[in-house]
């Protein structure tokens, strides 16, 4: 398995993409402001939602399921 994938899957993995999530987000709408901040923000959603639901977005392009508990299962 691709080491990647593995990290991204992992609680660690979750974590930093809840993290980098909530600073995308507030740096969209604090930091930038405007039409990119809100296009950042949007972006950002990505990630947070990923770790909060717990799948990787990544995976599927190295050839494995996107739920990070069948990654983690080795499925």
């Amino acid at each position: 398995m691709n080491p990647f994938v593995s990290f991204m899957a992992s609680t660690a993995g979750r974590v930093a993409r809840i993290v980098v999530g909530v600073a995308l987000i507030a740096w969209g709408l604090l930091g930038l402001g405007g039409t990119s901040g809100l296009i950042v923000a949007g972006v950002g959603a990505l990630p947070l939602l990923a770790g909060l639901f717990d799948f990787c977005v990544f995976a599927p392009l190295f050839g494995n399921p996107m739920s990070g508990s069948k990654i983690r299962a080795g499925k």
